[in-house]
């Protein structure tokens, strides 16, 4: 064995960076291997993180989980994403879920992501992703991506989630906001006076009610609609809103996008 190649192989071993044949003949025979530049992949790092002991390229990982994990399509804590292959990521990818935000939105910690300052191989911890599928399963997610500073708008298909601790996956608790404020202090006299005269149609004292402007020269005043009108209005308003507060993905988008 050549002297050269020993560094080499030892080199790639330590720092986890995969070393390629050449061709048969290359390099008159000396020289049989060829390091590539260091970079953290993702699957030693989701693997740090997760706990999950699974070896080999991210996208056998699904399987390989089938009869040594609990498999879910519900994101937990320190479960984790398995990404299918997609375009140009034909390995797959896997991240480790750092907290659950709500039914639709967690934070990832993973490598080998997003390029940072022009280097691959970085590490990125508590970054959005989202889902967008339309049963919000978990079947295709968005992802942030550091030179976008925002979500990527690629739709990454996913497998689901692998848990570590072998627990069967719980839904996210989502909290409603409150639905009224307490009062901490009773209103003063004067605003509680105020309040009682404009509610009964007279104008609190101290008070001049200002007199309708006349209309403006060239300007025609609008006719109040017909009760007809006025119907049709609120409908058309009221399927606009419908159909926006019926869309879970649109809400979650108005957030990050």
């Amino acid at each position: 064995m050549s002297k050269l190649i020993i560094p080499l192989a030892i080199g790639a071993a330590l720092l986890g960076a995969p070393a390629i044949p050449l061709p048969s003949g290359a390099g008159g025979g000396a020289l049989q291997a060829r390091e590539l530049p260091a970079y953290l992949q993702c699957v030693p790092y989701a693997r740090e993180v997760s706990g999950v002991r699974i070896f080999g390229d991210a996208h056998t990982w699904w399987s390989q989980a089938s009869s040594r994990y609990e498999r879910g399509n519900r994101p937990r804590v320190g479960a984790v994403m398995a990404f299918r292959p997609h375009r140009k990521m034909k390995l797959g990818h896997v991240a480790a879920v750092s907290k659950v935000i709500d039914s639709r939105t967690v934070l990832l910690d993973h490598a080998n992501w997003s390029p940072i300052n022009g280097r691959r191989g970085q590490i990125e911890r508590d970054v959005k992703a989202i889902d967008v599928s339309p049963g919000n399963d978990w079947s295709e997610v968005r992802v942030w991506y550091a030179p976008l500073q925002a979500l990527g708008k690629t739709r990454w298909p996913v497998h689901g989630f692998i848990y570590g601790d072998g627990a069967p996956a719980a839904r996210p608790r989502v909290v409603s906001p409150p639905t009224h404020v307490a009062v901490t202090r009773a209103p003063s006299r004067q605003f509680a006076s105020a309040f009682d005269a404009i509610r009964g149609g007279a104008s609190p004292a101290g008070y001049r009610q200002a007199k309708p402007l006349p209309p403006q020269r060239g300007y025609r005043q609008a006719k109040p609609l017909v009760p007809q009108q006025q119907e049709s209005q609120r409908k058309s308003q009221g399927q606009r809103t419908g159909a926006q507060a019926r869309d879970p993905i649109a809400q979650v988008l108005a957030r990050y996008d």
